[in-house]
């Protein structure tokens, strides 16, 4: 079988179509990607046909760079807008005729379409191919706009005025396939009491190999210390000086039994006390099992790839999905949620105590995860699924 991933360019949203599509591969099916590819070619391994969607057609002048560069400071329903307005369907209208462009080439059997890619469902329902929906955030499971019901009306516009711009029949809803939709995540971590539909498949976070990163000083690991990760994600680095700066503060009072290891740029940072390693990019798989906790904004892939190791969390979140996700740590007890904007260094320390507990309820409720987790399959349960929907 031959199967197509349609991503955006963001590398959360690309690395579980990574570990999916490696399973594919040895299993003797053949595997591509379409989405921006100047971003694309530097998450794909080195020997992933990439078909080039939304480059030449982009967003705006400047690229993703410059639309990155007005997303930044916003919070809130500032936030969603923009995320919708100015990306997910400028994107999808970009798109399209890549995509389109990929199908005629690569004739795929299946189309695994990215929630934020939608021109992957738009082409793939256009063209009668079977699709599934690749659910690489579990935002969206939780009913996010119940309590706003004009937000929630005003994506629903959004997404109709996408497919009437496309030509594509109304009264459907591209983020969500009616055949398969792969959810990265499981009922354990998600929560909620109503029952996943059957065409819902909860396979649990899919971990395929990265590119190589830059060196990690692993013999500056303290062996003698906890050990706790701060990361804010590549794309939300330049709003946590302030954020940083009460880790490290709150790190102060801990200092002789705790490791901190900052995943910053230095000058974010600013001085760097005896009891941090500030690194600008870290290898996240492999450092995580020589942890004992995280902090994080609460991007969805960096919270699985944490509770997998069992690691217990204390979560800022910034915006778009990672309030949600955030809850839904704080909900399932595996970790402590904390204001980005207004945590205080007295707010990080008492969290990061309470999580550095041995035998705490965090770090029980993260195994509790973990263990579900590993039940549910990852990529190969993903693949077993796939391979089903032609």
């Amino acid at each position: 079988m031959r199967f197509l991933f349609v991503v955006p360019p963001l590398a959360g949203h690309v690395n579980p179509t990574v570990a999916v599509a490696a399973e594919l591969a040895a299993r003797g099916h053949a595997t591509a990607w379409a989405g921006p590819a100047d971003v694309l070619s530097g998450l794909l391994p080195a020997h992933a046909r990439l078909f080039p969607s939304g480059d030449a057609e982009g967003p705006e002048p400047g690229g993703y760079a410059a639309l990155h560069g007005r997303w930044r400071d916003l919070r809130g329903v500032a936030a969603l807008r923009f995320l919708w307005a100015e990306a997910l369907v400028p994107l999808a209208l970009a798109m399209v005729p890549g995509v389109e462009r990929a199908v005629a080439a690569f004739a795929p059997d299946v189309v695994v379409a990215d929630q934020q890619a939608l021109a992957g469902a738009v082409v793939a329902r256009r063209r009668g191919i079977p699709w599934a929906t690749s659910a690489s955030t579990s935002a969206e499971f939780t009913r996010p706009f119940a309590g706003f019901p004009k937000v929630g009306a005003w994506v629903a516009d959004q997404l109709a005025g996408l497919l009437a711009e496309c030509g594509a029949p109304p009264g459907w809803d591209p983020r969500f396939s009616d055949r398969l939709v792969l959810v990265f995540s499981t009922p354990e971590l998600i929560g909620g009491a109503e029952p996943f539909p059957d065409h819902y498949a909860c396979v649990g976070p899919a971990f395929g190999s990265r590119p190589p990163g830059t060196d990690f000083p692993w013999q500056r690991l303290d062996s003698d210390r906890r050990r706790v990760l701060v990361s804010l994600g590549t794309l939300n680095q330049e709003t946590g000086s302030r954020f940083y700066g009460a880790v490290l503060a709150a790190g102060e009072r801990i200092a002789d039994r705790v490791q901190l290891i900052v995943a910053a740029p230095r000058h974010l940072v600013g001085p760097v006390p005896a009891h941090a390693l500030v690194q600008e990019a870290v290898p996240q798989l492999r450092l995580l099992p020589h942890l004992d906790a995280v902090v994080s904004h609460g991007g969805h892939n960096t919270v699985c790839e944490a509770l997998a190791h069992g690691l217990p969390l204390v979560v800022a979140p910034i915006r778009d999905d990672q309030p949600i996700v955030a809850q839904q740590v704080a909900d399932a007890g595996a970790g402590i949620r904390v204001r980005f904007g207004r945590a205080r260094p007295a707010d990080l320390y008492d969290a990061l105590t309470a999580v550095l507990e041995d035998f705490g309820p965090h770090r029980r409720a993260a195994r509790r995860i973990q263990a579900s987790f590993a039940a549910a399959g990852g990529a190969a349960a993903a693949a077993d699924r796939l391979e089903k929907l032609s």
